[in-house]
């Protein structure tokens, strides 16, 4: 009788060990299915480490690249397999951020039913909001230089362009191994994974803070000699302005007003307000994170503090960071996540959306609106209304000093306030010199193209 009882509760013991273990592996199957089999070893759906299956489209469902009998096919136009490079990615995988890395297991098309698809099938077609011809516009007022222009639609948070240079044709990949420094850092996409000293752009940040930190700030008169000396070092501008309101002195971007402006403020708060708009974590862009900026407070250093407040000294900011901050300022306040994967629709036809529309209020909604109206200032007293036809523009350009005997960088941000074309803009031209010379006109080439495509 013991024997038997003995082992009726050994058999029991095995049935619930036997159900937990196949419970344990349904749940790791339902739950980690789709990373195991998007596992680059996996040589039913990769090769040299590029997923064969899936079909990736823009906007306008042009195809930018697509499976076909187990090898990746790209857009037969050069420029635009060039222009959305980085968003797409290459043939090698090196580009960490693209697409075809991030979003593998969606491009195969697993399902825990069905599992991945046979390379004769092209899996799943993926969605972009990138406009494939406006990121060739983009691409070739670049023409060449080092840098990003990201464009995108502040109350819906699509970005309609994203290009990174130097960049290359993926059916004809450079041989890096030559040390051409024309491709320096060309598997970065720069507004996703680089930092950047901001310069006058930051001169954004540190007025919103002043708004709302310094009651008297309107009524401020501040003085420009040229020069301004702190604690025995020299706080330069590049002109002589005199007299001038908190308005002039961001329209002529004023390093001695700001200067000023950042000393009464101290350290900590700009770092409180530089950490509070998100400038300095990174930022989640669906499966993707961009590269965290840089803000020091410096409050034991009055001259730091002081170019800090400018853009300058340890600043860092992130192009994607700080473009959904100009798009903050534009919506009243509300920061719209820039997005640019937005569905995904499997062999079946059902479509899925993979980054859903999220937003938080980031600014003070009057100081927002004030913001608008500074930056519009800066255009119709500083950049030139007639140099944007019809483009209700609010910017701020920056000229960021980089150090040694390197050309500055060239930025140009703002956004739109076209009811029917509420865009948010970003142009960086590394080592480019002037920003409103510069960047300025490249941003008026690719805003034109982008409200034409709307409207179209």
């Amino acid at each position: 009788m013991n024997r038997v009882k003995t082992r009726t509760v050994t058999a029991l013991v095995l049935v619930a060990a036997m159900t937990a273990g196949l419970l344990f592996y349904l749940f790791s199957y339902f739950t980690h299915g789709a990373e195991w089999a998007s596992f680059q070893a996996n040589r039913h759906v990769y090769t040299n480490g590029l997923v064969l299956t899936g079909t990736i489209v823009d906007r306008n469902n042009t195809v930018l690249t697509s499976a076909e009998n187990g090898s990746r096919q790209y857009h037969s136009d050069r420029e635009i397999r060039m222009a959305t490079l980085h968003v797409v990615g290459d043939r090698s995988g090196n580009i960490g951020t693209s697409v075809l890395n991030r979003y593998a297991s969606q491009l195969i098309g697993y399902d825990p039913i069905n599992g991945v698809y046979s390379l004769s099938d092209r899996g799943s077609t993926i969605q972009l909001s990138i406009d494939a011809e406006l990121s060739r516009v983009a691409l070739e007022a670049l023409h060449g230089a080092h840098g990003t222009i990201v464009v995108y639609n502040y109350k819906t948070g699509e970005i309609l362009c994203m290009v990174s240079s130097p960049t290359f044709d993926p059916d004809e990949e450079p041989d890096l191994s030559q040390d051409d420094t024309g491709y320096e850092g060309v598997y970065l996409n720069r507004a996703i994974s680089s930092t950047f000293t901001p310069g006058s752009i930051f001169k954004l940040i540190t007025t919103a803070a002043a708004i709302e930190t310094i009651d008297d700030l309107f009524t401020q008169t501040f003085q420009c000699p040229g020069s301004l000396e702190i604690e025995g070092k020299t706080i330069t501008c590049h002109s002589t302005h005199g007299s001038l309101s908190l308005e002039d002195a961001l329209a002529v971007s004023c390093n001695c007003a700001f200067a000023e402006i950042a000393l009464q403020l101290g350290g900590d708060t700009l770092a409180q307000y530089a950490e509070a708009y998100g400038l300095t974590d990174s930022l989640e862009i669906g499966l993707i994170s961009t590269a965290s900026g840089n803000f020091e407070a410096h409050e034991e250093d009055s001259w730091e503090l002081a170019w800090s407040g400018i853009g300058q000294s340890t600043d860092l900011v992130n192009p994607l960071s700080f473009l959904r901050l100009m798009g903050a300022y534009a919506n009243g306040g509300v920061a719209v996540t820039p997005r640019f994967v937005l569905s995904v629709t499997g062999a079946s036809g059902i479509q899925t959306t993979l980054t859903p529309q999220t937003s938080v209020q980031l600014v003070e909604e009057s100081t927002a609106n004030t913001m608008c109206e500074l930056m519009a200032h800066n255009v119709s007293t500083n950049y030139g209304v007639d140099n944007y036809p019809g483009l209700e523009l609010c910017a701020k350009s920056g000229t960021a000093e980089v150090g040694g005997d390197a050309q500055p960088h060239a930025w140009f941000t703002g956004f739109l306030r076209n009811e029917d074309a509420p865009l948010a803009f970003l142009v960086l031209v590394e080592n480019g010199g002037s920003g409103s010379q510069v960047a300025g006109p490249i941003a008026n080439q690719v805003l034109q193209a982008a409200v034409t495509a709307i409207r179209e």
